[in-house]
């Protein structure tokens, strides 16, 4: 899938030689000549700004508070194109949430550079992300913060709940009898019956509805969450 590109500057001729390097490295790209113009078109689809930050009209820093202000586009990284490179300018861009900024005149090599080190931070990022939530349908399990959600919903677990569900997320279609859950959830120094097993999965799965029948029980076997 290609990265799209979106290159916002008043120079057309700046535009287009962006566009032909930027499509040459295989990059889909959009140009706007304005960020008015930039943003009738529509930014949301986008991987990646490119922005002047002295245009006529609205300039690169106003769009670019806009766009960090609105949380359907704040996600998106920004590289500051800009004659003005002074230690104000910079540290404004930054500030603003820019991900680079790139003086004027700049060579395209150095471009090229730039936006693949931002692009590959930013994937990087959400791989990380995507990696510390486990899914399950309309089931979402945060590892960073420890909490759970069913439809959007927060859902309020005990320890022992949430590390039972957290196991069985994690090793989705195999089977846990209940002496590997007690192995693998309860201390060590802990003596568990069984039936305190069978009675967290219960409550586990009425924490859970209406995914509840997901939790699984496989007959003198013990329970897993299905694929």
């Amino acid at each position: 899938m290609k990265h799209k590109i979106f290159v916002v500057d008043d120079e057309q001729d700046l535009c287009e030689i962006l566009r032909f390097n930027l499509e040459t490295e295989g990059y889909e790209v959009i140009t706007a000549n304005s960020a008015e113009e930039a943003l009738e078109i529509g930014l949301s689809d986008c991987d990646l700004l490119l922005l002047d930050v002295m245009m006529g009209g609205m300039s690169g820093f106003a769009m670019a508070n806009k766009i960090k202000n609105d949380e359907h586009l704040s996600h998106i990284p920004i590289i500051f194109l800009t004659a003005r490179d002074t230690e104000n300018d910079t540290v404004t861009g930054f500030t603003l949430g820019a991900d680079d900024y790139i003086a004027k005149p700049f060579s395209i090599r150095e471009l090229l550079l730039r936006v693949r080190a931002v692009l590959r931070r930013v994937q990087e990022a959400q791989t990380k992300e995507q990696t510390n939530v486990l899914t399950y349908k309309g089931l979402q399990m945060n590892l960073d913060n420890k909490s759970v959600t069913v439809d959007g919903q927060p859902i309020a677990m005990t320890r022992t709940e949430y590390d039972i569900l957290h196991l069985l997320l994690s090793e989705r279609g195999k089977v846990f009898s209940r002496k590997e859950l007690i192995e693998r959830v309860w201390p060590k120094d802990v003596f568990v019956l069984d039936r305190t097993v069978d009675v967290n999965i219960t409550r586990l799965r009425k924490k859970l509805s209406p995914y509840s029948q997901s939790i699984v029980t496989r007959l003198g076997f013990g329970y897993y969450l299905e694929k």
